[in-house]
């Protein structure tokens, strides 16, 4: 069975209530840690097109990862093929991936709250556009958790951060492509809400 990812978003519109409805319901807080993500792609943008994403993060810890349509499809969860390894130098693996022909594509940030509840994840991920609830694990678990949250279903979001910015961008017509913290503070908060209808799948 190939490794899958299987997930749902939702907009954030008050973290830290949500933060303490998650711990009501038992999860275990793993925690916060800063992201800082790359986004690599080739000289003819294969990649993008094929709809994969070749990615480098540094947090706790250096990791790759390769993600990529899954076989099995559901429209209901958004499902990927992931593959992830641990790398013992964040810097040496981005030689490395330069060497191979890659380049620095993009570059992204996040804070990320992690939770355990049962056997899913739950992530309260500060963006530098706003704040977002990934939740991930089997699709039982995660309509169950869902349910509990009290979240409406068909405001789940489907699709993933780099194409959340990318609708933000075009639309406010921003000069830069990097997700930081420090591009977003010139542009101010951003209103979400505005973007909700073609974000969710409902």
């Amino acid at each position: 069975m190939e490794p899958v990812e299987i997930e749902v978003k939702y907009h954030v519109l008050d973290a830290a209530s949500l933060r303490r409805a998650i711990e009501s319901l038992g999860a275990v807080d793993r925690g916060e840690v800063f992201e800082s993500n790359i986004r690599y792609e080739d000289a003819d943008n294969r990649l993008l097109r094929n709809r994969v994403l070749l990615r480098l993060r540094q947090d706790e810890k250096a990791t790759l990862t390769y993600k990529s349509d899954a076989s099995d499809q559901d429209p209901e969860y958004k499902v990927r093929r992931e593959l992830e390894v641990t790398v013992s130098d964040f810097g040496t693996m981005h030689r490395i991936l330069i060497a191979l022909g890659f380049h620095r594509e993009q570059v992204y940030e996040k804070r990320r709250r992690t939770y355990r509840l049962g056997d899913a994840t739950l992530c309260l991920d500060a963006m530098p556009f706003g704040d977002f609830l990934e939740i991930e694990g089997e699709k039982p678990d995660i309509r169950r958790i869902v349910d509990r949250l009290n979240l409406d279903w068909d405001q789940r979001i489907l699709t993933n951060y780099l194409k959340i910015f990318d609708i933000i961008r075009k639309d406010l017509d921003l000069g830069f492509t990097n997700v930081t913290f420090d591009n977003f503070r010139s542009v101010g908060p951003i209103d979400m809400r505005f973007y909700l209808e073609k974000l969710t799948a409902g």
